[in-house]
């Protein structure tokens, strides 16, 4: 009867787990839909779709609330240990980083609508584009190796960042060009500068549920790991 008791608690500890790895999936998805609702709103100029980004950040909010209860809660009542604590922490952690990767979407939703016609060169709205689909597959990494870690891909996650980065600087020069050759286009470009930034911020926080997620399978920092690869070659 005593050894039933103690494997019904064991699994409803593992069903604990698993569910608050389940919520913060589904808190990885509300974030990618929101950055790419956010970009296609930016794109086409849709104030509406804008105004739908906004409001749909407090349910992001909510999310993130809920989860760090969840944790908090088991912290408090499963007193784990070892792998398991590491794995509750670091989910805190990746919530934190997803609530603000949804406030990058909000605040290029914001961008949006103080931008009043799309008359700024395609090439250009083409260009954000572009760098939110880069950030949206590297979230969509880092989600998975929240549940199947793969250390190997955690790396070339974090490696990608740097070509986020660099496509934000090429990005930089070109707005900077094209308000110096047209005074009028400064006010919009100066937008979308702002949710280029946006963009490769959600990049770094990509970055970092990536190294969350190495975290709570190692013990380690993955930051080391990535240094000592680069020493051994």
């Amino acid at each position: 009867m005593v050894q039933h008791r103690s494997e019904h608690i064991v699994s409803s500890y593992e069903e604990e787990l698993t569910h608050l790895t389940r919520h913060i999936i589904e808190m990885g998805g509300m974030v990618e839909q929101a950055i790419n609702e956010a970009t296609s709103a930016l794109v086409r100029v849709d104030h509406d779709l804008a105004q739908i980004v906004i409001q749909n950040d407090k349910d992001i909010d909510k999310k993130q609330r809920g989860l760090d209860e969840m944790a908090v809660s088991m912290i408090a009542r499963r007193q784990p240990m070892a792998s398991d604590l590491r794995r509750i922490v670091a989910s805190i952690h990746v919530a934190t980083d997803l609530e603000r990767i949804g406030d990058m979407a909000k605040s290029i939703a914001r961008r949006t609508l103080q931008i009043s016609d799309q008359h700024i060169s395609p090439q250009l709205y083409s260009g954000v584009r572009h760098m939110s689909d880069l950030v949206l597959t590297q979230v969509s990494a880092a989600l998975q190796n929240v549940t199947a870690l793969e250390v190997d891909e955690a790396i070339r996650i974090c490696e990608k960042d740097e070509e986020v980065d660099a496509l934000y600087m090429s990005l930089f020069r070109e707005f900077l060009t094209y308000m110096m050759e047209d005074p009028r286009n400064i006010t919009d470009c100066t937008h979308l500068l702002f949710c280029a930034k946006n963009l490769e911020r959600a990049g770094d926080h990509a970055t970092n549920i990536v190294e969350a997620a190495y975290y709570i399978q190692t013990g380690a920092n993955l930051i080391d790991e990535i240094e000592i690869r680069k020493e051994r070659r």
